[in-house]
């Protein structure tokens, strides 16, 4: 998969080069380029927002700058500062490896055009379901907004060259769509196979199965007065898995009930 990421800001995604995402680089799964959008202003300030036509508070981001940016990342004209994982990884066997088991993806394909996404509060709240679906991409770009957010004729002049989803990551306002890419480039990009050593790591997610996870434990079995549950020790795999169960459908009971009334 490739990622493209277009933003006044090209070093607040440097946290991509690390961790797992860092290592998907280095193995070639993942391609990252980031693009500095003040590279397609014209003018001598290099400026990418304007007023807002109708009055009203805050600038809002010129489709004039934001269009040929989109365009020749679409064309592959421009490639942008490419990611390289943030430091050498050690290459050995992980879980998937040891057990022989093959994690072929999620279902979907990739599309005929590349996918545009456009973080900003006005859009449709972004969902492991989506991350799912999208891990099957070839090619992903996003775009971050600031300010009062991109002229809107930018996000439909897009659909052009694009399949164009405008997405939020929650119910609030942020500064700027850098800190949503980040949110949904490490869910998407986790679920791309080869990307995690243990593919029951997501598949055991919160959301996986519509609930929410339950606790996990390690050692010390007593810490700080506290205890293991004992189940957890009984070694009866069939008591464990019923526990979880039970566990998972509490936490969704108490802190997410809306997921399920969606049942």
């Amino acid at each position: 998969m490739r990622l493209d990421v277009i933003t006044i800001f090209p070093e607040y995604l440097e946290p991509l080069r690390h961790a797992l995402l860092g290592k998907a680089i280095e193995k070639g799964i993942l391609e990252v380029g980031v693009h500095n959008l003040r590279d397609w202003a014209t003018d001598v300030h290099k400026s990418v927002d304007d007023t807002p036509y109708g009055g009203g508070p805050g600038m809002v981001m010129k489709p004039t700058v934001w269009g040929p940016a989109l365009d020749d990342v679409a064309e592959g004209k421009s490639v942008g500062w490419q990611l390289d994982s943030a430091q050498p990884h050690v290459d050995k066997p992980r879980r998937d490896d040891l057990t022989g088991r093959s994690f072929e993806g999620y279902e979907g394909e990739a599309g005929d055009k590349p996918l545009l996404i456009v973080p900003t509060p006005a859009g449709r709240p972004f969902t492991q379901e989506m991350a799912r679906r999208w891990s099957n991409e070839d090619h992903i770009v996003f775009a971050c907004g600031r300010y009062e957010g991109i002229d809107q004729r930018v996000v439909e002049d897009a659909a052009n060259r694009y399949r164009v989803e405008e997405v939020s990551i929650g119910d609030y306002v942020l500064i700027g769509g850098e800190v949503a890419v980040l949110v949904m480039a490490e869910a998407i990009t986790r679920l791309i196979p080869g990307v995690l050593g243990n593919a029951s790591s997501h598949e055991e997610d919160s959301f996986s199965d519509g609930l929410l996870e339950g606790p996990s434990y390690t050692k010390p079995r007593e810490w700080r007065g506290l205890e293991v549950p004992d189940v957890l020790l009984s070694g009866n795999h069939k008591l464990v898995e019923e526990w979880r169960r039970e566990q998972s459908l509490q936490r969704t009971r108490e802190r997410r009930p809306d997921l399920l009334r969606q049942e």
